[in-house]
């Protein structure tokens, strides 16, 4: 195996942490890139000891020197909360953070992954959603600095390998959850454990009938190391996500019986352009990349309740005051 040097930015968030320990468990050289505007810098204590790893504090909204062989774009607000606390920020991360490394991947003539969303399909009317769905997004609402801001960030890498010739890849990464997210982050996973376990009332966002598709963080990152790894005329966008839809409320039936919790499911107003569904198809990850989740619903959220059982939430505090 060739050793390379990999940048992972937003590398100590809950995807970029696992995808960092990944990376230095296979004994590349490896740099985290991170401001901790929402991640936690205990999430990658455990390898500040390692040889072959390095963290740096920086927000990629500036330029950034490094000599890399690969760089993973991790980063960027994902939370609709912490998003929308700052739209213009959050703007600023997804397309300057994208120009700026780009920039470092054709002077390095690296390999650069930009890990896109299921969000630049909007409120779809196509379902399940297809990479050549090109979405029903609003450009003025209040998801638009993200679901834009992604949307952006694709058309500068397309625009950037047409033009330089730049080895890309983009994956549009759907509802993934597990260990490490933050128990503050707003995300619908999160939240319900959050509550469930603190024998709170989970709240549930207009009649609970919206769907989405949950995957596991390990499937998640092997798709991410299997497109970095894929051929070199596979540049995507490419789904990844679990297929397996289910509703809101489903989802929560689900925390509190797993959690053995006395929780009661209490209504809130939807918030506008909530999606009413997310599924994705992904045919084409299968085909190109041999790819497709393993971990069951019930067993990652058994592995993900165990980690918020463990955790003491007074070390951490919501990133924005959204939560």
């Amino acid at each position: 195996m060739r050793i390379r040097r990999i940048v992972v930015t937003g590398g100590a968030g809950f995807l970029g942490s696992h995808l960092c320990d990944r990376l230095v468990t296979a004994g590349h050289d490896v740099i985290c890139v991170d401001n901790f505007f929402t991640s936690q810098k205990n999430n990658i204590a455990h390898l500040l000891g390692r040889p072959n790893f390095e963290l740096i504090r920086h927000d990629i909204t500036h330029p950034l020197w490094l000599e890399v062989d690969e760089i993973y774009n991790l980063a960027c607000p994902a939370a609709p909360g912490h998003y929308q606390y700052n739209p213009i920020k959050t703007m600023k991360t997804s397309v300057l953070g994208a120009i700026n490394l780009l920039g470092m991947a054709r002077r390095c003539r690296a390999k650069i992954l930009q890990a896109s969303t299921s969000e630049v399909y909007g409120d779809p009317e196509v379902h399940p959603q297809v990479e050549s769905y090109r979405g029903n997004v609003n450009p003025i609402g209040p998801r638009a600095c993200y679901d834009e801001g992604k949307r952006a960030a694709e058309t500068l890498f397309f625009d950037y390998h047409r033009m330089n010739k730049l080895n890309i890849r983009v994956v549009r990464i759907f509802n993934t959850y597990g260990p490490r997210m933050h128990p503050f982050d707003g995300r619908v996973v999160s939240n319900f454990i959050r509550q469930a376990l603190g024998g709170q009332d989970i709240s549930i966002f207009g009649q609970g009938t919206q769907t989405r598709s949950f995957c596991y963080v390990d499937d998640l990152i092997d798709g991410l190391i299997a497109m970095m790894n894929g051929p070199d005329n596979f540049y995507g966008p490419v789904n990844l996500g679990n297929p397996n839809e289910m509703s809101i409320q489903l989802l929560a039936e689900t925390v509190i019986k797993m959690t053995g919790s006395s929780s009661k499911l209490v209504a809130r107003e939807l918030p506008a352009d909530d999606p009413t569904q997310r599924q994705p198809d992904i045919t084409l990850a299968k085909a190109k990349l041999g790819w497709e989740p393993k971990v069951g619903l019930e067993t990652g959220l058994a592995k993900t309740i165990e980690y918020f059982r463990a955790l003491d939430l007074d070390q951490f505090r919501a990133p924005t005051p959204n939560f």
